[in-house]
């Protein structure tokens, strides 16, 4: 992340996004795949096994192949290139990724539990949970219950940011606000769908 100046000297933040070159490795169509879509791949690999030679033929090599619906399959082509300039300064997008890696994290913060009193004689229940069943009836702890666990390295989309600045020359996109995952991630970045 990093921040920008833009039309009155509002400092905005936002984060910066390398928006291609994408290769159109595969067009779907209703007749032949029962749904229109297209698959495009996203940077360069210096090895391919052979069946991904045989699906990339004549496209370049490309390390991460994803798919994305799309009603209007007539506008590509096989091996079309697709760079930051299919966005526009003002677009709202949606940004899907990976979360970053937690591990194992206790209730506290994991789901923000407020934790047990500082005083009054407690020696090891500052952090803990409490009670997380009920009495005799059901006896049991339900499906669903917030306990410590795993957390983050799972799909995330955040959804309305706006693209704040586009660079086609150099495939950048700012987009206003954070985007999940670490850095050097792969995000996809697509129209907003509850705008």
């Amino acid at each position: 992340m990093t921040q920008i100046f833009v039309e009155g000297g509002v400092v905005v933040p936002v984060t910066l996004i390398e928006a291609g070159p994408c290769y159109v490795t595969q067009i779907k169509t209703e007749k032949h795949d029962s749904y229109n879509a297209i698959q495009i791949g996203f940077e360069e690999a210096k090895k391919l096994n052979k069946p991904d030679q045989g699906h990339l033929k004549d496209i370049p090599a490309v390390k991460h192949l994803r798919e994305i619906r799309t009603d209007d399959v007539e506008r590509y082509q096989r091996g079309q290139k697709l760079d930051a300039g299919v966005f526009a300064v003002g677009d709202v997008v949606d940004v899907v990724g990976i979360s970053k890696g937690k591990g194992f994290a206790g209730s506290v913060k994991r789901h923000h539990f407020r934790g047990g009193p500082k005083t009054h004689g407690q020696s090891d229940r500052q952090r803990a949970p409490g009670a997380s069943g009920a009495t005799t009836t059901p006896g049991r702890v339900f499906k669903g219950t917030r306990r410590p666990g795993h957390m983050g390295a799972r799909r995330v989309t955040v959804q309305n940011l706006q693209v704040v600045l586009v660079d086609p020359e150099r495939n950048l996109l700012a987009i206003k606000g954070a985007v999940p995952g670490a850095n050097n991630d792969l995000v996809m970045i697509h129209k907003a769908r509850k705008q």
